[in-house]
C-alpha cells in the first residue's frame, strides 16, 4: 500500500498539471455536474474527448482501482463498465459527505468539475475483466439466487442503471463484504431495500451469489 504522504504528493502533481479539458458548452453559465455529464453524453465528439482526457486524469486512481478501472485490490471495487450517472452520483456523495472515506474525499475535492466528468466517462467506457468461478456448482446455485433476489433491481445482466450499480464482474471480496454489510446492518451505507433482500441470506448463499455475479460479463 502506498503511504498517504506519497499519495498526497502524487495527487498534487496530477491535478496541478491540468489534464482534463472539457469546455463549458457555448461558454455560458456554470453547469451542474449532472448537466455537464448529460451534455457530454449527448455529443459523440465530446464523449470521445472526455474519455481520452479521463484516461490521463485517472492515472492516479489506478493505484487502487487498477488500470482502466479493473481493481488490483480484491477489497476495492472495479469501476470499469459502471453506469456513468451512477458513478457521478458516488462522486457527489463523497463530495458532500454522504459517503465517507478520507482519502477518496480528499482526492475528489481536489478535482475540477471537468476532471470529475472526464474520469466518470473514462471508467464507464472500459470493459470489466471478469473472473469466472472455479466452482461451477456454486455459481449455478448463485445464479438461482441472483434471479430470485437481485435481478429485479440490478437487471438480468447485473448491469444496473443510473441509480443502481453494476454488479456484474465486480470483485468477489468487495461483493462479499458489501452483501454482509447490508445483511448485518453494519457500516454507514444503509439501504432499506438491500437490507430486506439480504436479511435471509446465509454466508453460504452469499458465497454462491458472489461466485455467479463476479463472473457475469
Amino acid at each position: 500500500m502506498i503511504p498517504k504522504r506519497l499519495y498526497a504528493g502524487m495527487l498534487a502533481s496530477v491535478f496541478a498539471s491540468g489534464l482534463a479539458v472539457a469546455a463549458e458548452p457555448g461558454g455560458g453559465a456554470r453547469l451542474s455536474l449532472e448537466e455537464r455529464l448529460g451534455s457530454v453524453m449527448r455529443d459523440a465528439s465530446a464523449t470521445q474527448v472526455a474519455i481520452k482526457a479521463g484516461k490521463k486524469v485517472t492515472l492516479f486512481c489506478a493505484n487502487c482501482h487498477g488500470e482502466g478501472g479493473n481493481s488490483n485490490k480484491p477489497e476495492i471495487p472495479n469501476l470499469a463498465g459502471q453506469n456513468p450517472a451512477y458513478l457521478l452520483e458516488q462522486v457527489l456523495k463523497f463530495t458532500d459527505g454522504r459517503r465517507r472515506n478520507d482519502f477518496m474525499q480528499g482526492m475528489i475535492k481536489a478535482m475540477s468539475d471537468e476532471e470529475k466528468v472526464n474520469a466518470v466517462m473514462h471508467f464507464s467506457s472500459q470493459t470489466v475483466k471478469v473472473h469466472a468461478s472455479s466452482n461451477p456448482a456454486l455459481a449455478a446455485h448463485g445464479k438461482e439466487l441472483f434471479f430470485k433476489v437481485c435481478q429485479r433491481c440490478h437487471g438480468e445482466q447485473g448491469r444496473g442503471n443510473e441509480k443502481i450499480p453494476r454488479i456484474a464482474g465486480q470483485q468477489a471480496e468487495y461483493l462479499t463484504f458489501s452483501l454482509k454489510r447490508y445483511r448485518d446492518g453494519t457500516g454507514e451505507r444503509a439501504d432499506p431495500q438491500m437490507a430486506a433482500n439480504t436479511k435471509n441470506l446465509s454466508d453460504a448463499d452469499i458465497d454462491s451469489l458472489v461466485a455467479y455475479v463476479s463472473g457475469m460479463r
